[in-house]
């Protein structure tokens, strides 16, 4: 492991490192990100992010947090911006350090613009988006052949917390197959409302995963049609993401967490493995 390590670059005084620090779970950091956090000065980090990740930091490395949550108390998006570009300029290694990936749904390209404008350098160092790995932990694929060629990612509130009106709901409603929603929660009964008014149907399997890849990680299973009463009923919060489409479906096969912890599992539960047995 140190052979890899020391022939990945290194993180330089004066540099800022925007780094995806994944879904939550610590063993889903890339090796590059772990390398950051050896030898970062400063770690600038969010709100999603685990202590057990922040304690790889080396020893000394100032923490300072920058989390953003919703409907609480938090740093405003051109603040972090400002003090990455501060602790640049005082010749720190920085590593800005974000839940998921830093390009998805989160903002990494707005601090990258600034540090761009203040001719910091950086690099973008990508992590496990949860649309996809907290997906994974839940046993849900993002993609499957015998349902869906395409899958959509939207968040479901824009940068004043409502429902992103950008969004053309109908649309998406009928051309993604397979819909996987960040920061959905708050908002599930009128994102529902809307998929269902653009034709999607009221059984249509959704899931929610709250605390995705983590010791915490729950996952609700229900329809289009009642996911806002099962959720209300539930007391499932965030963080958390909504998939719907019929790849759902696939956690009574795919449930490899549940069957660690005995639950069996179907092995066609679409009904579709006998039509295909010598598929490419």
């Amino acid at each position: 492991m140190e052979r890899i390590l020391a022939q990945l670059p290194d993180l330089e005084p004066g540099w800022v490192w925007l780094t995806g620090a994944g879904p939550g779970a610590t063993g889903l950091l890339t090796l590059l990100a772990v390398k950051g956090l050896s030898q970062a000065d400063v770690v600038v980090y969010d709100a999603l992010v685990d202590q057990s990740i922040l304690d790889l930091a080396k020893p000394g490395a100032k923490l300072e947090y920058a989390g953003k949550r919703g409907g609480k108390p938090s740093a405003k998006q051109p603040d972090i911006s400002l003090r990455l570009v501060q602790l640049a300029r005082e010749g720190k290694r920085v590593l800005r350090l974000k839940g998921g990936d830093p390009f998805v749904f989160g903002r990494g390209g707005e601090e990258a613009m600034s540090l761009v404008e203040a001719g910091i350098p950086f690099r973008i160092v990508p992590g496990i988006s949860a649309g996809i790995g907290g997906l994974a932990y839940a046993g849900i694929p993002v993609t499957h052949r015998d349902v869906n060629c395409a899958v959509a990612f939207v968040t479901g509130h824009d940068a004043t917390g409502a429902v992103p009106d950008s969004v053309d709901w109908a649309s998406l409603a009928k051309g993604a197959p397979v819909i996987v929603i960040y920061m959905a929660l708050k908002h599930i009964a009128l994102i529902a409302d809307r998929l269902l008014s653009g034709g999607r149907a009221p059984h249509e399997p959704v899931a929610v995963i709250a605390n995705a890849t983590t010791e915490q990680q729950r996952v609700l299973e229900t329809t289009l049609g009642t996911c806002a009463r099962d959720v209300a009923e539930s007391g499932i919060e965030p963080p958390a993401m909504v998939v719907v489409g019929q790849v759902v479906r696939l956690r009574a096969a795919l449930d490899w967490l549940g069957a660690i912890g005995g639950r069996a599992l179907q092995s066609d539960p679409l009904g579709t493995r006998h039509h295909d047995q010598t598929g490419s």
